[in-house]
């Protein structure tokens, strides 16, 4: 009686889907997130492969951990370090983050 009927009203022109303009900003956004995010990690991640594929005896390496060590053994997923004479660990192979310059163990020593 005193609520009247309301009807729907679409914008002029407007088509019942979205259209391209809606969708660029989204677009853009993914573009975005591409080259800033995905793209580095993912060159990030093939050199780290790389890295851990050319690993081999007498390597000196950091650990993930921030172990310093000699490389004495490598195997298929591990690898033996020697952290000092005589001590060795043995850890997996994605767990090298760094291979150091040649020397860098003795200087390193304190």
């Amino acid at each position: 009686m005193f609520i009247s009927t309301a009807f729907a009203q679409t914008a002029a022109g407007a088509s019942g889907g979205m259209d391209i303009m809606g969708m660029l900003p989204l677009v853009l956004l993914f573009v975005l997130l591409y080259f800033l995010m995905i793209r580095p990690q993912a060159k990030k991640q093939k050199e780290h492969k790389t890295m851990v594929e050319a690993l081999q005896k007498g390597d000196e390496v950091v650990a993930v951990g921030g172990v310093l060590g000699k490389v004495i053994h490598v195997g298929e997923q591990f690898v033996t370090l020697e952290i000092s004479s005589g001590t060795e660990i043995v850890i997996q192979k994605p767990a090298v983050q760094t291979v150091l310059p040649k020397g860098s163990l003795k200087s390193a020593a304190v």
